[in-house]
């Protein structure tokens, strides 16, 4: 099995948790970009050595393939709830790895198989990062919320997950997680990125 990480500091993992978060976009290599390529209705497709055209999506390059189960990464000091025993997995982990284990402060280091959440991927495409659609940012975490005062009125807006700053719209508030989590100047990159469709199974 393998193991997907989310972004803890902008609220990420926990909104995956929660069910908030049901999309995730990853940036395609800048290496496939050397290769003979071209853009084919929601994918994009390679020469290989043989002069056949293959799917990206079927390729090392995608993290994922639909239909596939995937571990949520944590690190073992924050794998909280309890298993079917009502023991807490925090000490289920411990037991197995020990406190010192590089993977009990890092997530980067921990077993798929010890997490106690998983994801399954339900479709994958490929597209343009600034053509994702208003909808598409709320699945990606973004927040719907409002602001304003009841003394003028109350209008709709749109929040990075652990950011109190409004945003006019979706694609704004989006714009400015996508740099935070990918790095300043992601968004005007105009890359190519997987689109990663998914549901918490577990």
């Amino acid at each position: 099995m393998k193991k997907i990480m989310f972004n803890d500091k902008n609220g990420l993992t926990q909104a995956v948790l929660e069910g908030r978060k049901t999309q995730t976009r990853r940036i395609i290599p800048k290496d496939f970009f050397s290769l003979t390529w071209d853009k084919r209705d929601d994918t994009l497709v390679y020469e290989n050595s043989m002069g056949d055209f293959i799917d990206i999506r079927n390729s090392k390059y995608a993290l994922c393939k639909a239909g596939e189960i995937v571990a949520v990464a944590q690190s073992y000091r924050d794998c909280g709830g309890v298993n079917e025993e009502g023991i807490p997995m925090w000490e289920i982990i411990s037991s197995k790895v020990g406190g010192t284990n590089a993977g009990w402060s890092n997530k980067m280091y921990v077993k798929p198989e010890l997490m106690p959440h998983q994801i399954r991927i339900t479709n994958v495409r490929v597209e343009r990062l600034q053509d994702i659609s208003d909808e598409d940012c709320l699945k990606e975490g973004i927040i719907k919320g409002q602001c304003g005062s009841a003394d003028t009125h109350f209008m709709d807006a749109y929040y990075v997950p652990n950011d109190i700053q409004p945003y006019c719209t979706p694609q704004d508030a989006y714009e400015i997680l996508i740099d935070k989590v990918s790095g300043k100047g992601t968004w005007d990159s105009k890359t190519y990125v997987f689109v990663y469709d998914f549901e918490l199974v577990k």
